[in-house]
């Protein structure tokens, strides 16, 4: 059975390995975990995202993701993503809100944060041959975090797939 094989049976959501750099340096940590955005688009008005996180918040959500934009092409609309949301209580304050489950394939990278990290996770993607959908990642001192949407589940998949192979590491 080859990698991409391998990946497409994976039973759990969270793949652990270390990934090589560029450079040749040391390995870092990472967790690449499939995730399920919430989202909305809605008209764009002035305090729609306090607006949307504020029963979230009343609900006790301790986000790890929170994305808010225009829609290109369209000032007037908006799109508010959010990441986790779980739980009776929760998932009501976000449909609440006009939040619902994204059928948008998601991966959350995080780990470590060294130079070239987004290049290397970028061009493993790019070797797939996957369709992205978007690409946001951030460094905060020395911790590193993308989220990255795909076009459908196939290529999240051999994203993942080809993201473990470039750590040259077995599955834990």
């Amino acid at each position: 059975m080859n990698d991409v094989e391998a990946a497409n049976g994976l039973a759990a959501d969270e793949v652990r390995y270390s990934l090589q750099y560029l450079d040749g340096g040391t390995a870092m940590p990472v967790t690449v975990k499939s995730i399920s955005l919430w989202r909305k688009e809605t008209e764009n008005k002035t305090g729609l995202l306090a607006q949307t996180l504020e029963p979230l918040a009343k609900a006790g959500a301790d986000l790890g993701v929170v994305m808010a934009y225009r829609l290109p092409g369209n000032e007037a609309k908006a799109a508010i993503e959010i990441y986790p949301v779980s739980g009776k209580k929760l998932t009501a304050a976000a449909t609440g809100t006009g939040l619902a489950a994204s059928a948008i394939p998601t991966l959350l990278v995080e780990g470590d944060n060294k130079p070239g990290l987004a290049h290397k996770i970028a061009q493993t993607i790019a070797d797939t041959g996957a369709d992205l959908s978007f690409f946001v990642a951030q460094a905060i001192g020395r911790r590193y975090s993308a989220v990255i949407g795909f076009a459908n589940d196939a290529d999240a998949k051999r994203a993942a797939t080809l993201i473990k192979k470039a750590a040259g590491n077995k599955r834990k």
